[in-house]
């Protein structure tokens, strides 16, 4: 039964017309980062940025060397469309795009981490055996067919994201739409639906629908009779979100991934109407069967295990942000904070403020007060440039108080505790931040 479900052989129309949208939608993506200013504020305008931890050695490259790294991004989805050299512009894109997502996390987003995944899955994945340039250029890569497990591949992919993000929207601030009326105030000035997005019926349907839409989407459109009305569902609610969050390409994305719901057959004729057919649907079980379900499970397990890690460290992951990056955990809070850096000299005892405006950019700045990992990293870049003038320090977070989802601010980050000294826990709770209010210490 597993081999007549992962390797039977089907036409491959859905693969190729994805990996011709998948193409030009990065591609967008990439061209439009440079045009629409992006890499200026986030990679060029900051003095360093704020990358994953551990990462430090993936900084933005000098002067406009950013414009030309996204320029060859964008020009490889235009590989990838055309199913030129594809497995050397996938692969080198996959590495490209990794490496810009774990530069900086000042304008994190999920969406960007999902890219991440999908561009790795469709690494291995034959894209180009038809309507391609490759196979113009040589006729023994042309193929109709593929295995049914691509396509279950994506689907389980798709199935992980969006039911983790049905079920972390099953809390307090979501359920009683507060964080829904947060996320809306700022799109008051949107012309015709922005007062419309102020009312709290809209709040309600939009924090109802959310948890709906994530959790069935992907069982409706893989139900034969739902199929239909739940494509026309997901474009309304990816069309809405590229209007209202402005989120570029992803919602585009996330319907061209519609394309594996459908029957093969119906792709073709769509798509594709002169490709001849592929009919036969038996199963051929390659030699590589074992290989790929080994490295599949371990793939598969790691994404169902990464987004509940933050069940089994202390305290509670909307307040600690310990656990948050990685799984799926999308729009569910709005944070600000206060934070004062004081900057003592080990052997002279002076204390000094730092001023965060003549390190960060504004968005910087907005960021690092309500999240531990960058006030964290801006101690060790502290430490690091008073190093460099032979100067050892201490260095304490005062006044540092965090206002979760509109609540009251509250102490944060232990004003005590030495950051320049302190070591980041990658995979535990770091005891220099506070409690949360609503955590409760074991007896």
């Amino acid at each position: 039964m597993l081999n007549r479900f992962l390797f039977s052989k089907i036409d491959n129309s859905q693969l190729i017309i994805f990996r011709i949208f998948f193409g030009i939608l990065v591609s967008l993506e990439c061209y439009g980062a440079i045009l629409t200013g992006w890499i200026r504020r986030t990679l060029i305008e900051p003095k360093f940025t704020f990358n994953f931890i551990g990462f430090d050695w993936l900084q933005p490259l000098p002067g406009f060397g950013m414009y030309y790294y996204f320029f060859i991004m964008g020009t490889l989805g235009v590989l990838i469309a055309l199913g030129y050299k594809y497995r050397f512009a996938i692969i080198s894109f996959t590495l490209m795009w990794t490496g810009v997502y774990l530069m900086q996390k000042t304008s994190y987003n999920n969406h960007y981490y999902l890219l991440v995944l999908i561009s790795l899955i469709m690494c291995f994945l034959p894209a180009h055996q038809s309507h391609s340039l490759d196979v113009k250029n040589n006729a023994n890569f042309k193929s109709d067919s593929m295995y049914a497990y691509v396509r279950w591949f994506i689907i389980f992919q798709l199935l992980i994201v969006y039911t983790y993000a049905s079920i972390a929207k099953l809390y307090g601030d979501w359920l009683d739409f507060g964080i829904v009326r947060i996320l809306m105030l700022n799109k008051a000035s949107y012309p015709i639906i922005g007062g419309l997005l102020q009312e709290p019926f809209i709040h309600k349907i939009i924090g109802v629908s959310g948890i709906l839409f994530d959790l069935l989407i992907v069982p409706a459109l893989l139900w034969k009779p739902t199929r239909k009305i739940a494509f026309f569902a997901s474009v309304f609610f990816h069309l809405f979100n590229s209007i209202v969050f402005q989120i570029g390409i992803f919602p585009y994305l996330s319907l061209a991934f519609t394309v594996f719901f459908f029957e093969p057959e119906t792709i073709r004729n769509i798509f594709f109407k002169k490709k001849k057919p592929y009919l036969l649907k038996k199963a051929e079980v390659p030699s590589y069967k074992t290989v790929l379900l080994v490295i599949g499970g371990i793939y598969f397990l790691i994404q169902i295990t990464l987004p509940i890690r933050h069940h089994f460290i202390k305290d509670d992951v909307l307040w600690t942000e310990e656990g948050h990056r990685l799984s799926w955990r999308m729009m569910l809070r709005s944070r600000t904070g206060t934070v004062k850096f004081q900057v003592v000299n080990k052997e002279t005892g002076e204390k000094t403020l730092v001023k965060t405006k003549d390190y960060l950019s504004k968005k910087q700045q907005k960021r690092i007060a309500g999240y531990p990992d960058f006030i964290w990293q801006f101690a060790q870049r502290l430490k690091k440039e008073y190093a460099e003038k032979g100067e050892q320090i201490e260095i304490y977070a005062q006044n540092s108080k965090v206002s979760v989802n509109g609540k009251p601010y509250r102490p944060f980050i232990d004003p005590k505790v030495d950051l320049a000294s302190a070591k980041w826990n990658y995979f535990w709770h770091n005891e220099w931040i506070f409690p949360s209010p609503t955590y409760k210490k074991e007896p």
